[in-house]
């Protein structure tokens, strides 16, 4: 199954894509999907449906979500930026106020000589997870979904604290949708790749994690809980225009696309 996120009469919700992916069926509001998981998860929507190019897009995940990203999880990325491999997974965090939409603009802050892309695949919770075994952990995703890592070079880079760089206005896009666990399959050997302007920038494939989904989940939730539409980010594979000898960024009237086997293209518009 995909689901999607969308206004519907003032207020986000979630509904169910059609098998070409063109129209959406309305389930029911995204706090009431993540509140009471295992009775939407099988019930049939029968909600309106509405061709996909009419709806106002947002977010699948709550507007409580937390956004934790893994840095340094390819070790290819690590050689290229010159840094240590990590000895646990390098968490940092997103907020939900930077999170967009396919097709969502974004715009180039102040200061930046540019935007950075980074192809991730995105992980949605679909329970309460405390002190997770790794054993239990995959039992607690609800799907998956690409997620670009839109960073802001200068902004990142001035500190030791990345939060600035990775919270620029608009710049997590998520989507084109969560496909869930059970219709996806295995997550890893999974084709991931970042184009701008039809132009490859990365292309990996998901196994090539240092740090796999089991294994972050379980340290993150012994120190912090995961909640139903709490979002995981990956990593990114080598390819990063900042690491590009000169750096290359991404600027006004680009288009930047991420696409991950088995789920689709998430496409954003820089500017």
């Amino acid at each position: 199954m995909k689901y999607l996120g969308f206004r519907h009469e003032g207020e986000g919700c979630i509904g169910v894509l059609d098998e070409g992916g063109d129209s959406v069926t309305l389930l029911t509001t995204i706090d009431d999907f993540y509140g009471d998981l295992g009775r939407w998860r099988t019930a049939t929507p029968k909600g309106a449906t509405r061709p996909r190019g009419e709806i106002d897009e947002v977010p699948p995940v709550p507007t409580t979500a937390k956004v934790l990203c893994l840095g340094l999880n390819y070790q290819a990325h690590v050689d290229e930026t010159g840094r240590d491999r990590p000895s646990a997974p390098n968490i940092f965090a997103r907020w939900y106020a930077g999170l967009c939409c396919h097709g969502d603009s974004v715009p180039v802050p102040s200061g930046e000589p540019g935007l950075d892309w980074e192809c991730e695949l995105g992980v949605v919770i679909g329970a309460d997870l405390v002190d997770t075994a790794i054993d239990d952990a995959m039992a607690g995703v609800l799907g998956y979904t690409c997620f670009n890592d839109i960073s802001a070079r200068t902004h990142q880079r001035a500190t030791s604290q990345w939060a600035l760089g990775k919270n620029a206005d608009n710049s997590g896009p998520i989507g084109p949708h969560v496909v869930t666990a059970d219709e996806y399959g295995d997550p890893y050997g999974r084709a991931i790749q970042t184009r701008v302007n039809g132009e490859t920038m990365q292309s990996s494939t998901t196994d090539r994690m240092l740090f796999k989904i089991d294994e972050t989940i379980a340290y993150i939730t012994r120190c912090t809980s995961l909640r139903p539409g709490d979002v995981i980010a990956t990593g990114t594979p080598e390819g990063v225009g900042g690491s590009m000898s000169p750096p290359r960024f991404m600027h006004p009237g680009d288009t930047v696309e991420v696409e991950i086997e088995g789920i689709g293209i998430l496409r954003s518009l820089i500017v």
